[in-house]
């Protein structure tokens, strides 16, 4: 039986890893999107992504949270904002090691949800 992608990448814990990194290394230091977290606990958020994240490539049925045309209503946010984001968990995913056609593989499952993120 195939892996799931969330078990190649090893699981909650990696992509914890993962988005310890994507946020505090990229995100955050990258003024094209660091706005849209000044007022957020930056702790929630990063277990809610994981969770999310967890779930989007596979794994358990975690993530419990708002959809995302309501979890990004009122944020107005541009292609450029969901590019670097997408640029950044790209970075994020490689500097773990995760293989091109794996992270080629999550970012078509993110790149899905771009129009319930995109103008809300």
């Amino acid at each position: 039986m195939e892996q799931s992608l969330y078990e190649k990448i090893g699981g909650e814990e990696a992509i914890g890893k993962v988005v310890d990194y994507f946020y505090n290394e990229l995100v955050l230091k990258d003024e094209t999107v660091n706005q849209f977290f000044e007022h957020t606990d930056m702790e929630k958020q990063k277990s809610h992504q994981t969770k999310f994240i967890s779930f989007a490539l596979g794994g358990p049925k975690q993530y419990s949270g708002q959809s995302m045309a309501k979890a990004h209503q009122g944020m107005n946010l541009q292609p450029e904002h969901f590019n670097a984001i997408v640029n950044h968990l790209h970075k994020a995913l490689a500097h773990y090691g995760v293989s091109e056609a794996d992270i080629d593989q999550a970012l078509t499952r993110v790149a899905s949800l771009r129009d319930d993120i995109l103008y809300q």
